[in-house]
């Protein structure tokens, strides 16, 4: 029974990089390669998703090492992100991260061009203007 236990152990240790990463990763160069803007979609959202997660569980790793279930969930909610039957990710995206995104998006190009554009707009203008040799 040991054997047993050490061989899901280390099944369930294995799981995390393999669902969060590397097939992640995989699809994403497959995605890119493709035609479709789609899949695309569905994992520039995944990355984005994901940074944040981490950067959340970063911040709040004293917290979270007291719920003795977070790596579970954590795998779970990461593979409905990831499998394309569900495809998490890009429905996150779509339905909480964008709206904030353009509001801010919307706001600063406001902002902008109610201040002191000028500056911004030569600054913009010097750091993208090509040199001519």
């Amino acid at each position: 029974m040991s054997k047993f236990w050490t061989l899901i152990t280390q099944l369930h240790s294995l799981a995390g990089p393999v669902v969060t990463l590397l097939y992640p990763l995989y699809a994403s160069v497959v995605a890119m390669e493709s035609k479709s803007k789609l899949d695309d979609e569905q994992w520039l959202a995944y990355w984005i998703i994901y940074s944040f997660l981490t950067l959340m569980e970063m911040v709040l790793q004293p917290l979270l090492e007291w719920i003795p279930i977070w790596y579970d969930v954590k795998l779970l909610f990461v593979a409905w992100l990831v499998l394309p039957q569900f495809k998490g990710a890009a429905f996150l995206y779509e339905r909480f991260v964008r709206q904030h995104i353009r509001t801010h998006i919307t706001e600063r190009a406001q902002h902008n061009k109610s201040s002191a554009g000028k500056a911004k707009v030569k600054f913009v203008d010097f750091i993208t203007s090509k040199t001519v040799s």
